[in-house]
């Protein structure tokens, strides 16, 4: 079983492709499975060490079960356990999050991406209890903890690591990108746990720890993985002049949407849909229309999120290769 000390690399997330009907309130077998096995092959041969698939990005909330199933069927089919693959079953109920989780342990997962239920705001004995019954359920399969405030309302402390660590022994890594937190959280969870920041927080975790900063994950890999190899491989070679220098040319990249990503309300309303904007455009996958009720996005947000995707495959170019370079 994967442990916290055990990840390295790039973790790309992608957008669920959707079929071309699938904004459609009455649309049904929205996923569009041969884009999935096409993007996920591509993203392999291009370098990512890993994938993390239907999370806020992958619109785990809009589809239906028997999406679900498809789609991780195909993906995990289509990856042949030949990187880590994490599968998002975050849902209303634990009831329904246990079922998800069994399929995606059954067809190969090697973890579960695990949210809070997105109802009721939970309280901290409420949190921990569920995971830790979701630990005791699951017991070989790993859990990555989707540590996200504003979808799941919910602070994610350090009291909450401390408690994780000691109670839901199969929690191994976190989603997790507030670097103000992070060693506190560190420190709470006593190195039981593995705090991944996204490529865009990097370098501030590496100012913060750097012994422990081996892994990051992507949505930007939906654009194409290279640039944030690049990043995620400069840390790894402890090369902090290249560092710089990627991180900078991330952050042009994200010009266009600083708007958005800086307002955190704002930003939590089109999440989703920024994401499948700038992958529609970079042109790198697919990705397919929004489906309901999120395909509403103002025309300013639209041209934003176009262009970040525009730079993002510009800046593709520089880094071409990226993979060869993986620290080892």
């Amino acid at each position: 079983m994967l442990r916290a000390q055990d990840f390295r690399g790039l973790y790309a997330i992608i957008a669920t492709p959707t079929n071309d009907d699938g904004s459609s309130v009455t649309a049904t077998d929205t996923v569009n499975l041969a884009e999935t096995e096409r993007v996920l092959n591509q993203l392999l041969a291009d370098g990512a060490n890993g994938l993390i698939l239907l999370g806020t990005t992958g619109e785990c909330a809009t589809i239906t079960r028997k999406e679900f199933e498809a789609f991780t069927d195909c993906a995990l089919s289509t990856v042949r356990a030949r990187v880590p693959v994490f599968i998002g079953t975050t849902q209303l109920g634990t009831h329904e999050v246990a079922e998800r989780t069994r399929f995606a342990r059954e067809r190969g997962a090697t973890g579960i991406l695990l949210g809070l239920p997105m109802w009721q705001p939970l309280t901290l004995d409420m949190a921990v209890q569920y995971y830790k019954g979701m630990s005791a359920a699951f017991p070989d399969l790993p859990i990555m903890v989707y540590g996200n405030p504003r979808a799941f309302r919910f602070p994610f402390a350090p009291d909450f690591w401390a408690r994780i660590a000691d109670e839901a022994p199969t929690v191994v890594a976190a989603k997790f990108s507030r670097p103000p937190m992070l060693a506190e959280a560190q420190a709470a969870s006593r190195g039981k746990i593995h705090f991944l920041p996204n490529d865009g927080a990097l370098k501030k975790f590496t100012d913060i720890n750097r012994a422990t900063t081996t892994a990051c994950w992507s949505t930007a890999s939906s654009m194409g993985p290279e640039p944030a190899l690049a990043m995620i491989n400069a840390v790894l070679d402890a090369d902090p002049a290249r560092e710089e220098a990627v991180a900078k040319d991330l952050a042009w990249t994200r010009e266009p949407i600083k708007f958005l990503t800086e307002n955190a309300e704002l930003f939590a309303s089109y999440n989703l849909q920024i994401e499948k904007l700038r992958a529609n455009a970079a042109g790198y996958m697919k990705a397919g229309p929004i489906r309901p009720p999120y395909e509403v996005v103002p025309e300013e947000y639209v041209k934003a999120a176009t262009e970040n995707g525009l730079r993002w495959k510009e800046l593709r170019k520089k880094y071409a290769g990226a993979s060869l370079a993986f620290a080892k």
